[in-house]
């Protein structure tokens, strides 16, 4: 895990910010704003191959990874490629919200697929997460990734406004604080279900329960908010 969270403030921080302080003046800010989104991108994808997150979290990801890039390509200068990513992130958030509504909450998806790469059963864990006491938490953990997505492209926008294309190196370094704040707790409340589903089912459904641990639960966080 701790290779993994060196890789991550390299991939999705440190190369970013070098590429965009040091390929301003040669290649201009919207260039180098382009291509300091490259390295994130393969590691997000080498993070997807080698996790094999074939399943709904993982679709969900290149999904977010190839809308992203669309985005950043079709945007005509740096400034606008920031606020349509801004604008891609709030979308995400009503992705959340929608789920919450239909009451299929995508936090309780991406829990069947977490178990599933332990060797539970979809069909198994399916059905234990969608009693009522349990899928109610469902609904509320996908509440946080909607208030993520709110948050997270609210301050974006606000550090845009605040200090100006100018100040993206310093958007890098608070966007990734907040983001480890919330994969933090979303990783918590994964957690905490994973108590509940052992205290109602403590004989049959330990595996399931044991499964959504940080361990297992870290790699998949960390690709999934990074594509956003």
């Amino acid at each position: 895990m701790k290779k993994f969270i060196y890789l991550d403030l390299i991939c999705y921080l440190a190369l970013p910010y070098f590429i965009w302080n040091y390929g301003r003046e040669p290649f201009g800010d919207y260039y180098a704003m382009l291509l300091s989104t490259i390295p994130g991108f393969l590691y997000t994808i080498y993070r997807f191959i080698r996790e094999h997150q074939f399943n709904i979290a993982g679709l969900f990801i290149l999904l977010s990874l190839f809308l992203g890039t669309v985005v950043n390509l079709l945007s005509y200068d740096a400034e606008s490629m920031l606020w349509n990513q801004i604008y891609l992130g709030y979308a995400y958030g009503i992705i959340f919200m929608i789920s919450i509504m239909i009451k299929k909450p995508l936090a309780l998806r991406f829990a069947v697929d977490f178990v599933y790469l332990q060797g539970v059963a979809r069909k198994d864990s399916q059905k234990l997460f969608s009693e009522k006491n349990i899928f109610n938490w469902f609904q509320l953990l996908t509440g946080l990734f909607f208030f993520n997505s709110i948050f997270q492209n609210s301050l974006k926008s606000w550090l845009l406004h605040l200090y100006g294309l100018d100040g993206y190196g310093e958007m890098l370094i608070y966007m990734n604080i907040s983001g480890l704040i919330f994969n933090g707790l979303i990783i918590a409340g994964f957690i905490f279900i994973g108590s509940k589903v052992s205290f109602q089912s403590p004989e049959s459904n330990n595996g399931a329960s044991s499964l959504l641990s940080q361990e297992h639960l870290q790699s998949e966080m960390d690709d999934n908010s990074s594509s956003k």
